[in-house]
């Protein structure tokens, strides 16, 4: 399974294309308080039947109480999406990960994924061009290794 890391721009600009054969794709956006959900998320329509869309900050830690979330909120879906991971490896399909930047939200899935399949997740960590966000990792990673236990 290859796993990719998008920005915004970069899969915008793939999608004009001939998008992937066989990919998914675990989009991440920002919530802004100033516009609804769906301006903000990138909609792939035909190009890509296997989407999961993830809305939330690109924050640390330190300050999850500061967006109203706790570790047990943030990223809520992290165990839905472990299932998706899971399916979409199980029918064949690489993954892409994307994000506004394509260096923190999407490196840190890219590199929770890697590392729960391939134990691999450190080249992304050592690579100059990401910035994976710690929490994102971890929430990913811990929800994947809760479900390769369930199955």
């Amino acid at each position: 399974m290859k796993v990719e890391i998008y920005s915004r721009e970069a899969i915008k600009e793939l999608m004009q294309g001939e998008f992937p054969k066989s990919t998914a794709v675990i989009s991440f956006c920002s919530p802004r308080k100033t516009r609804r959900a769906e301006e903000v998320r990138v909609y792939f329509g035909s190009v890509c039947d296997r989407v999961f869309n993830i809305l939330v900050p690109d924050i640390d830690i330190e300050i999850l109480a500061d967006y109203g979330y706790t570790y047990e909120t943030y990223l809520a879906e992290a165990d839905e999406l472990a299932k998706f991971i899971y399916e979409v490896r199980s029918e064949g399909r690489d993954i892409i990960c994307q994000c506004d930047f394509g260096q923190s939200r999407s490196a840190a899935c890219a590199a929770a994924i890697l590392q729960h399949f391939e134990g691999r997740g450190i080249d992304i960590f050592a690579d100059y061009r990401y910035y994976p966000n710690q929490l994102v990792y971890h929430k990913i990673f811990d929800a994947l290794e809760r479900y390769k236990g369930e199955i």
